[in-house]
C-alpha cells in the first residue's frame, strides 16, 4: 500500500499559521487525513461563510490559537509550546486591493509576521522543517512572456507584491545569517491564483462568479484581459507538503545537492495561463449563466500578465501539476454546487475529503513521487 508524502506526517506535530483561511483550511484537512497532530495560529475567520467553519476544523485540531503574527511574544510562546516537527506559514494579508487601503498593516502582517516566525524558529533546539508561503507576485513583473524563475529579480509595483518580495528578502537573510548550523531548515513556496471550493473572499473572481450565479445575476468581470497561471488549490499544497517532507528526510531527495532549502515556484502548465474572461467562460461550462464586462474606472494597478517557471520543482522534487485547467475549474464548481449555501455540513467535509482522495489517486496514476 502506498502512502502519500512517504508517510512523513503521521503522528507529527504540525503548526499551520493562517489556518482559518482558504488555503490554510484545505491544508489542515489534508494534514489531518495524513495522521498529523495539527495546531493552528491565526486571526478569527471572516464573519461571512468560511471553509474553516464549514469543515468544522476547530473540532479536529490539537490546538487552535487566535492571535496575530504581529504579536511576536504570543507567536513565540505558541511555537515553543507546540514544539513542532513541521511548520507551514500561510498567515498573511492576501488581497491586492486591501493592501492599497492598508499598506502599513499589510507590511506589518506579511513582513514582520514572517520575521517573528523566523525568530521563534530560531529559538527551537530540535529539528524542525518549515515552508514559508509567499506568492508568485513577488517578482519584479515586467509583463514578460517567459515564466519567472526563482533566481529572477524580486520587486512589486503594488504594496501587496512589494510586501511579499520583502518577505523573500528577509527569509533569505535569516537563512544565511542565523540558520547555517541550526536544527531548523526552511524553504519558501511561491504560488498564487489558486481556485477551489470554499474560497469566499471578496474581490476574487471565482467567489464573485459563485455569488452572482446563485443570485441569478450576471458575473461582473473587472479585468477581462488579465492573464494568470490558474491552478487548483491542491496543486501548491501538494508542493508545500512534498517540499517539507524532502527537507526533513534526505533519503527522499533525488539529488544530494542542498538546493532544497531555498525558494520554489509551484504553478500550472503553460496551457493554464488564461485570461480572466477565459476562466469565467470555463466556469459557465459547469454552471450555466452569463457575465458582463464591468471595468472599474480608476482602479488600482494590477499586473496584466504573470507566468511562472516550475522547472526547479519538477527537477529537484519530481513535482508537477495533477489537474489541467478544465479539470481544476470543473472540480472547483463541483464543490460549490454541493456545499449547501455556505453552511456547515457533514456532506461538505465528506466531499472535500473525496476531492483530496481523487486528486491523490490521479497523482498516483501519473507516477508522482509524493503520491507514493
Amino acid at each position: 500500500m502506498t502512502v502519500a508524502f512517504a508517510d512523513s506526517y503521521r503522528e507529527k506535530r504540525v503548526l499551520v499559521t493562517g489556518h482559518t483561511g482558504f488555503k490554510g483550511s484545505w491544508l489542515c484537512e489534508w494534514l489531518l487525513s495524513l495522521g498529523a497532530s495539527v495546531h493552528g495560529y491565526a486571526l478569527d475567520p471572516e464573519p461571512q461563510a468560511t471553509l474553516f467553519d464549514q469543515l468544522r476544523l476547530a473540532c479536529y485540531l490539537s490546538s487552535d490559537t487566535r492571535a496575530d503574527v504581529a504579536d511576536q511574544g504570543r507567536l513565540a510562546a505558541v511555537v515553543a509550546r507546540v514544539s513542532p516537527d513541521f511548520v507551514f506559514h500561510l498567515a498573511a494579508q492576501p488581497l491586492v486591493g486591501l493592501a492599497y487601503e492598508q499598506p502599513v498593516e499589510t507590511f506589518q502582517t506579511n513582513v514582520l509576521g514572517t520575521i517573528h516566525l523566523l525568530e521563534a524558529l530560531r529559538a527551537l533546539t530540535k529539528p524542525c522543517v518549515a515552508v514559508l508561503v509567499t506568492t508568485d507576485k513577488c517578482y519584479e513583473n515586467r509583463e514578460s512572456l517567459y515564466g519567472y524563475r526563482e533566481q529572477d529579480a524580486l520587486g512589486g509595483h503594488d504594496p501587496y507584491s512589494a510586501s511579499k518580495a520583502a518577505c523573500e528578502v528577509a527569509i533569505h537573510s535569516w537563512r544565511r545569517s542565523f540558520f547555517n548550523h541550526h536544527p531548523v531548515r526552511f524553504a519558501s513556496g511561491r504560488a498564487g491564483n489558486v481556485i477551489g471550493g470554499g474560497d469566499w473572499a471578496r474581490s476574487r473572481i471565482v467567489p464573485d462568479c459563485i455569488r452572482a450565479l446563485r443570485a441569478g445575476r450576471a458575473i461582473p468581470v473587472r479585468n477581462r484581459d488579465a492573464t494568470r497561471p490558474w491552478q487548483h488549490v491542491l496543486e501548491p499544497l501538494s508542493g508545500y507538503l512534498w517540499l517539507a517532507a524532502v527537507l526533513a528526510r534526505p533519503e527522499l531527495r533525488p539529488f544530494p545537492a542542498d538546493g532544497f532549502a531555498g525558494a520554489f515556484n509551484f504553478g500550472p502548465g503553460d496551457a493554464a495561463d488564461r485570461t480572466v474572461a477565459e476562466l469565467v467562460a470555463e466556469v459557465l461550462k459547469n454552471w450555466p449563466g452569463r457575465w458582463e464586462d464591468r471595468p472599474e474606472p480608476g482602479q488600482a494597478h494590477e499586473a496584466g500578465l504573470l507566468r511562472l517557471s516550475t522547472d526547479k520543482a519538477r527537477t529537484l522534487l519530481g513535482w508537477s501539476p495533477v489537474w489541467n485547467f478544465a479539470e481544476a475549474v470543473r472540480e472547483t464548481i463541483a464543490w460549490y454546487r454541493q456545499d449547501y449555501g455556505g453552511k456547515e455540513s457533514d456532506a461538505v467535509r465528506e466531499f472535500t475529503q473525496q476531492q483530496l482522495a481523487s486528486y491523490t489517486r490521479r497523482a498516483t496514476e501519473r507516477g508522482l513521487p509524493w503520491a507514493g
